[in-house]
């Protein structure tokens, strides 16, 4: 609705925009013509310029304090405010209202003209069509047609009406009037375009009244058919009348020397206008944060490329992206099991991609619609890339959830001998799915005693998959802290001299013998790990082996 408001507004202005420009600078030059091809310009561009739009992308640095962005972004949101009464309804009703009312009136004034015309004896000659009526009305055209009734004029005053009407018949006026007829009905409540179409009309008459002059011998006896015309009041709204309400200004400008061509450059005046409006209503600035390399050094890095798949990501866009991954980097993209609900959103995808020995797979899976998330391509100087998925989580669950990154560890590497369900090449990367998915919770506290982090690098995030050998589905760990291999899968089978870690079930503090193995890997929903000075400055010296964090699922909080 709010899309519809910023629209009409939009149009508003530059409708009045063009209008300005007509009645302070064109309105008395005698460039009738171009005038009329102006105005219909006007309503043209202020109808289409609103609907298109630049799309600039601003690259801001990821905020390094991501605790405190999630918090502050979730107490910045605004509370509902209940009302009993929808404005935008109310607002779309008004309208509706309105525009029906003048559609009815568009309607009657058609049957009316049509009982006009309709079973009258008709005269053709050339392109013209006349037809000499009895009824009291005033002279108009309606394309071919020329109406009139020859009873109320004399022969010369009649002659100088048929010539006025074969130039509306002969220059297509009657289409100008409909198309500003048509727009006003669907801008009714703009004042400006009743203005505008009245702007329109008004040239016509002077268009006609200039060429019809140029065909006659005497423009007085013009001007005085101008006057007698007056008397009838009657006619059809949505023709070419003779009868205006501005006959003095027509006899004015009848009489006027023609405008000097220097003026033209009065036309032009919108220009810089327009350029302006777009630069500043029709530029969309987005901004968005550079991707987050975990495990690289960024000196080596020549590019990132991101591949976003969105939740209204088509079939096409798709297919887009399997082509500039092929083509730009000689990566194999494939997306299986593509399920969309009824607003046409995905709510099941599965992305595989691959280069040479390096690999990297999402599962994706909502019951509403899937997370956006992309295709990670890292570009290094030497020629070499890796590849990896980025995931955006939107959870709104506490802070504490945000902690890790939502760029998947890039490179992490399994041991072979512990996990069967894994391939075995040499450089796999492991990717998690969406974590608030019900097919993706279960998890094998033993599975993750093998997973580890590439130990050659600086990084202290990571992102690693554990997998269930039984159900084959998997759950999100997060490695905050000091690089190297993670122990704990049992305290039981920890080196005592290295201590046991911490370990915190849905924020209360579990006993220092607590065996892992108790909680069923089906309750689990997420699992945190924290080592070195990221665990001690969130729990003091209690963190100084490390700490797990466990959150179970809404209805598990019990199986502790």
């Amino acid at each position: 609705m709010e899309a519809i408001f910023v629209y009409i507004a939009k149009s508003a202005v530059l409708m009045l925009l063009f209008y300005c420009a007509y009645f302070f600078l064109l309105r008395k030059e005698t460039f009738f013509n171009s005038n009329r091809w102006f105005l219909l310009s006007g309503l043209i561009v202020s109808s289409i310029l609103p609907l298109l739009s630049y799309t600039k992308i601003v690259w801001t640095d990821a905020t390094q304090n991501l605790n405190t962005n999630i918090e502050s972004a979730l107490l910045s949101i605004p509370e509902k405010q209940n009302s009993d009464i929808n404005w935008n309804y109310v607002i779309l009703a008004f309208y509706g209202i309105g525009l029906l009312i003048f559609l009815l009136k568009l309607a009657i004034d058609f049957y009316s003209l049509n009982a006009i015309i309709k079973g009258k004896k008709v005269k053709q000659q050339a392109d013209f069509k006349f037809i000499d009526t009895q009824e009291n009305i005033a002279p108009f055209s309606y394309f071919e047609y020329i109406v009139y009734n020859s009873s109320l004029y004399t022969a010369t005053e009649l002659e100088n009406i048929i010539e006025h009407e074969k130039v509306h018949s002969d220059q297509n006026h009657t289409i100008d009037v409909l198309f500003s007829r048509f727009y006003s009905i669907i801008f009714w409540f703009n004042p400006i375009v009743w203005l505008y179409k009245k702007a329109i009309t008004q040239n016509l008459e002077f268009i006609a009244d200039k060429e019809a002059s140029k065909k006659l011998a005497d423009k007085k006896v013009y001007q005085y058919t101008l006057l007698k015309i007056t008397t009838h009041e009657n006619c059809v709204a949505i023709t070419n009348h003779f009868y205006q309400s501005l006959i003095k200004k027509r006899i004015v400008m009848l009489n006027k020397n023609q405008s000097k061509k220097r003026n033209s450059w009065k036309y032009y005046v919108v220009i810089p206008a327009l350029a302006a409006f777009v630069l500043l209503f029709q530029i969309e600035v987005i901004a968005k944060e550079r991707p987050q390399i975990v495990n690289e050094n960024e000196s080596n890095i020549k590019s990132v490329d991101v591949y976003k798949i969105r939740k209204n990501s088509t079939d096409a866009e798709l297919n887009e992206i399997k082509n500039n991954l092929q083509k730009n980097h000689n990566i194999k993209f494939e997306a299986s099991d593509v399920r969309r609900n009824s607003s046409d959103e995905l709510t099941s995808i599965v992305v595989d991609i691959k280069k040479g020995k390096q690999r990297a797979k999402s599962v994706q899976s909502s019951d509403k619609a899937i997370n956006e998330f992309g295709v990670l391509v890292i570009t290094y100087k030497n020629g070499d890339k890796k590849i990896g998925i980025q995931t955006i989580n939107d959870s709104n669950k506490e802070s504490k959830v945000a902690t890790s990154k939502d760029i998947t560890a890039v490179n992490a590497n399994t041991d072979k001998k512990n996990d069967t369900n894994l391939s075995s090449s040499d450089s796999q990367i492991i990717i998690t799915n969406n974590p608030n998915s019900k097919t993706n919770t279960n998890v094998n506290i033993n599975s993750f005693t093998s997973t580890k982090t590439n130990s050659d690098t600086n990084s202290n995030i990571s992102t690693v998959v554990t997998t269930d050998s039984d159900s084959k589905t998997s759950t999100k760990i997060t490695i905050v802290g000091e690089k190297g291999n993670i122990a704990f899968a049992s305290p039981a089978k920890k080196n005592k001299a290295e201590g046991t870690p911490l370990v915190i079930i849905d924020g209360e503090e579990m006993p220092a013998n607590y065996d892992l193995k108790r909680i069923d890997s089906k309750h689990i929903e997420m699992i945190n790990i924290y080592k070195g000075e990221d665990a001690i400055s969130r729990y003091g010296e209690k963190g100084s082996n490390g700490v797990i964090e466990i959150e179970l699922k809404a209805g598990d909080k019990h199986n502790k």
